[in-house]
C-alpha cells in the first residue's frame, strides 16, 4: 500500500517554525494558522480564534453542517497527497452523524473504514483486525456563533505481524485540515502522536478500538 505521509512535509513544519505563521487554504476560504499545533481551520464564520466551548449541536443540524463543509475538509486533507487522505470519503462511514468525541478534543468525528476493516462495526472482545485495515476520523467543530472550524484527520492502519510492537501493531498518523502532517507513529514525528495509543491502550481487550455508540450508528 502506498503511504505517502513519511518525509513529505518535513520541509512544511521548518519554514513554519521559521515565519512563526503559515498561510492556508481549504476551499475558497484563506487565513493564517498560528504556530499552536491545536489550532483550527476556519471553514465558514468571521474569523480565527482558539474554540473553548464547542457548541451543541443535535445529530441533524450536525449532519447538515457536515454534508455542507465536508468536501472542504477533504480536500485539505488531500493535500498530502496520500491515497488515504484522497479516497476515505469514498469508505463506508459508520455513523449516521457527526458525534462530539472527548477523546478528540471534543471536536465534531465521523468514523470512516476501508474494505478491509469491513468487521469494525462487529468485532467481538478478544477478536483482531486483519491486516491492511484502515479507520479514518475526520473532524470540525462549531463556536456557539455559528463560525465552524475543519479540525485534524485521524488515522489507524493495521499493520503486519511483528511491526510496530510499540503501538500492538498499530500505526496512528494525524494530518492536520491544509494536508501537512502533525506524526506518524511508524515515521516522521512519531513523538507528536504516541499519546494516541496511550489512550487506546485502554481498549486493548477490542484490540485497541473504541467504537460508534448505538445512538450515532448507521
Amino acid at each position: 500500500m502506498e503511504r505517502g505521509f513519511r518525509g513529505l512535509m518535513s520541509r512544511f513544519w521548518v519554514a513554519a517554525a521559521a515565519i512563526g505563521v503559515v498561510l492556508v487554504m481549504i476551499g475558497d476560504v484563506g487565513l493564517a494558522q498560528s504556530e499552536n499545533k491545536d489550532d483550527d481551520f476556519l471553514l465558514e464564520g468571521k474569523g480565527h480564534l482558539k474554540i473553548e466551548r464547542p457548541a451543541k449541536l443535535s445529530k441533524e443540524d450536525a449532519e447538515k453542517i457536515y454534508q455542507r463543509v465536508g468536501p472542504r475538509m477533504a480536500r485539505g486533507y488531500a493535500a498530502t497527497g496520500d491515497l488515504i487522505a484522497r479516497d476515505f470519503r469514498k469508505w463506508h462511514r459508520y455513523n449516521a452523524s457527526p458525534y462530539r468525541s472527548a477523546t478528540h478534543g471534543n471536536r465534531y468525528v465521523n468514523n470512516y473504514g476501508n474494505g478491509v476493516a469491513a468487521n469494525y462495526g462487529r468485532l467481538r472482545q478478544g477478536e483482531q483486525m486483519p491486516v491492511g485495515a484502515i479507520l479514518v476520523k475526520d473532524s470540525f467543530t462549531v463556536t456557539s456563533d455559528g463560525d465552524v472550524f475543519g479540525g485534524a484527520m485521524f488515522i489507524m492502519e493495521k499493520l503486519p505481524e511483528g511491526m510496530s510492537t510499540e503501538t500492538d501493531g498499530w500505526c496512528y498518523v494525524m494530518v492536520m485540515p491544509d494536508g501537512s502532517l502533525l506524526g506518524d507513529s511508524t515515521g516522521d514525528r512519531s513523538e507528536d502522536v504516541r499519546f494516541c495509543h496511550s489512550c487506546h491502550i485502554t481498549m486493548a481487550s477490542s484490540d485497541y478500538l473504541f467504537f460508534v455508540s448505538k445512538k450515532y450508528r448507521h
